[in-house]
């Protein structure tokens, strides 16, 4: 009977450890995304709406999560939006591969859009691997860090709901102006 107390011991321990492990591989791979991602900004005002068939959904920076991000990995950079409501039952996100600046026009890179209609229901749509080339959309940034303003612009995506060829892609579309404020 002690043998299987100091097993079940034992074993609690190495959980525990491994937590800890767990943990602080989580806070490196946290620090080197910030070290690596200074200038990502939670917006303070403004929105973010798309379309999807016929819904429309509007993220308001007011009381929604509304962030405009720019990452580097390696040596490729990327740029994007993303959001998610009060309520935490939809999320956007868009992404591009380069810099942001004023006046550019890039391709989408990534995207996706998840809407939970209930606790067992979720659709999601995402960019489809089968893109070609020029086919994935763009993000028009009309104005980047300018005044006040983080971000301004347009974009469009055609995304799918699953990941096979011949699955039928929509077309979101969306605006996008946002206020500043740095995320710390």
């Amino acid at each position: 009977m002690m043998f299987l107390v100091g097993f079940i011991s034992a074993c609690q321990k190495d959980t525990n450890e491994q937590a800890v492990l767990n943990y602080k591989a989580s806070l490196a791979a946290d620090s080197a995304l910030k070290a690596t991602s200074p200038d990502n900004y939670l917006a303070t005002s403004g929105t973010l709406t798309l379309k999807l068939q016929d819904s429309v959904y509007t993220f308001n920076a007011a009381t929604d999560s509304v962030a405009f991000v720019n990452l580097k990995s390696g040596n490729n950079h990327y740029f994007g939006l993303t959001a998610i409501n009060k309520a935490h039952d939809v999320s956007f996100g868009i992404s591009s591969k380069g810099i942001a600046t004023d006046s550019v026009i890039k391709a989408v890179a990534g995207g996706q859009l998840l809407v939970m209609k209930d606790a067992m229901h979720t659709n999601q749509y995402t960019l489809t691997p089968y893109a070609k080339p020029g086919d994935s959309g763009v993000i028009h940034l009309t104005s980047y860090m300018k005044n006040d303003t983080l971000a301004k612009g347009t974009f469009f995506t055609f995304l799918t709901k699953d990941e096979k060829s011949n699955s039928p892609f929509y077309r979101v579309e969306g605006t996008f102006e946002l206020r500043l404020k740095e995320k710390k």
